[in-house]
């Protein structure tokens, strides 16, 4: 893009995740961003369609980074679970996409957990839940098919039990904590899930 629209652009971008962070995207004022960043209400259209398309600019590359960590975490669990090599399922898990990615990008996912009610993303945890729900059923499955002793759970247990596990996991970005407090509590959190996920899925 032209230099000048390049400027305005990136002053706008640091104006709305601000106002966003202060006020949530339902309260956040566009005229109020457009005061932050130096330029008129008219001037933010020439850069983003409406309020939602400045609040996705702000997260979904954070978005994109934390889907592929998760990819490739998916891909290492189902391999494992088709050769046999269980202990690749264990290599790493979602804690380390917290420190490898989320605190990496605090502001975006305070944005998504904290401030998205009225956007798209304001079911962000559940329906992570309900996708690694699916993906976890089918790793059973494959697991199960190879003699692993996969025990018995329903699809509304497990659904409770990873909801309870994502949630825990969030919670130190919700409440702002600093990376080494928040490794404290994650800490605990997989000492506490870890042992139940194991004796669950029998290796």
């Amino acid at each position: 893009m032209p230099k000048d629209k390049t400027e305005s652009h990136n002053r706008i971008i640091p104006a709305a995740k601000q106002e966003f962070l202060e006020k949530g995207f339902q309260n956040a004022s566009t005229r109020a961003i457009a005061a932050r960043a130096g330029i008129t209400s008219g001037g933010l259209y020439r850069h983003f369609k409406d309020k939602e398309d400045m609040f996705s600019a702000l997260v979904e590359p954070a978005i994109a980074q934390m889907n592929a960590w998760m990819g490739t975490h998916v891909r290492r669990g189902y391999e494992g679970a088709l050769t046999g090599d269980y202990g690749a399922m264990w290599q790493d898990s979602e804690i380390d996409m917290i420190r490898e990615v989320v605190y990496p990008n605090m502001d975006a996912f305070r944005l998504i957990l904290c401030c998205a009610q009225g956007t798209r993303y304001e079911r962000f945890i559940d329906e992570l839940v309900e996708e690694h729900q699916t993906i976890m059923l089918d790793v059973f499955d494959r697991l199960r098919a190879n003699g692993v002793p996969v025990k018995d759970i329903s699809a509304e247990e497990l659904h409770i039990l990873m909801s309870a596990y994502t949630t825990a996991m969030f919670e130190p970005i919700v409440h702002n904590y600093p990376l080494d407090k928040a490794m404290h509590h994650l800490k605990t959190i997989e000492a506490f899930f870890l042992p139940g996920w194991h004796d669950l899925m029998g290796c």
